[in-house]
């Protein structure tokens, strides 16, 4: 999944929370749901960041 799909099924998970309306167990599952997305994009976005850093890294090493 990437950091877009993900990041897209968990506005629509808080969407559905927040309107309410849902079961106290389909409110956890989507709570549940919620939790996995955001460390999924967490994850993505810890990539990014390290990413960046060694290609900062990398340009601050190189000569003038």
């Amino acid at each position: 999944m990437t950091y877009e799909q993900a990041r897209e099924e968990l506005v629509e998970v808080v969407r559905k929370l927040e309107a309410g309306g849902t079961t106290l167990e389909e409110s956890l599952a989507l709570w549940e749901r919620g939790e996995e997305l955001a460390a999924t994009c967490q994850h993505w976005l810890d990539g990014a960041r390290e990413r960046l850093a060694k290609a900062q890294a990398a340009h601050e090493k190189k000569p003038n």
